[in-house]
């Protein structure tokens, strides 16, 4: 059975996530196959023939996972991703290879590929690892909008608060404002900074509003508002988060 009959040959299944896959294939047969299979297992597939249009489609966004093939036209799959990572776009890749030599396989992990399958290979392990690859990443990335400051947890993603296992009720402005000082990394922020990233630039507030809003989510967050561990005054300056 050729890699086209084994591919139409599995089983559908239309109740996987619908994640956007970018296949990068020039085989017409084994594109078409895999798009097909991939299609029916709940992805989006949008194909490029070509590493040139690959990178095109890759840049426009809205694409989770990519499937690259090594040996392609106008820009060969390690070109593709080296272009990619050199952008610093983030997004998990697999590479396809008719070629099995280590050296091969060594490239394409260091250039930044999450995972390498050599050709000929069954429809079911692409599969398998395609879930894996973007398991591993929605992983990564949830973990990746997550602050933590002791047993605080902020999630950049969800909007919530957590301190230990119980999730703390802060209003639309208080998370704003935490979040603006948690993302600063250690460094103090002006009152005026402060004011400017949560409202803009042309608000009218005064200090007295961020000595407010500090206020309240030390009473919230803080074992000891009177003497906060995390949300730190810098007399003169303003305001530092200190995880």
């Amino acid at each position: 059975m050729n890699m086209l009959e084994d591919v139409l040959s599995m089983t559908r299944n239309p109740q996987a996530s619908a994640r956007t896959v970018l296949l990068v294939e020039d085989d017409p047969s084994i594109a078409m196959g895999l798009e097909m299979n991939l299609t029916a297992e709940g992805y989006r597939v949008l194909v490029a023939e070509d590493g040139e249009r690959g990178l095109t489609l890759a840049r426009a966004g809205g694409v989770d996972l990519i499937i690259i093939d090594v040996m392609l036209p106008r820009l060969n799959g390690f070109e593709l991703l080296r272009m990619l990572r050199s952008e610093r776009r983030t997004l998990p890749v697999i590479m396809l290879s008719a070629r099995g030599a280590e050296m091969d396989k060594v490239m394409g992990l260091e250039l930044g590929a999450e995972d390498y399958i050599t050709k000929p290979f069954s429809l079911a392990e692409l599969l398998a690892r395609v879930k894996a690859v973007l398991r591993r990443d929605a992983i990564a990335r949830a973990d990746a909008e997550q602050l933590r400051a002791g047993d605080i947890v902020i999630n950049a993603a969800t909007r919530e608060v957590r301190r230990g296992d119980a999730l703390i009720d802060l209003t639309a402005t208080e998370f704003d404002v935490l979040l603006c000082l948690a993302e600063a990394g250690g460094r103090v922020l002006s009152r005026e900074q402060i004011q400017a990233k949560v409202w803009g630039p042309t608000h009218h507030g005064t200090p007295r509003t961020i000595d407010n809003f500090v206020l309240q989510l030390r009473n919230k967050l803080e074992d000891d508002a009177t003497a906060p561990r995390h949300l730190v005054t810098v007399r003169g300056v303003g305001y530092r988060f200190v995880p």
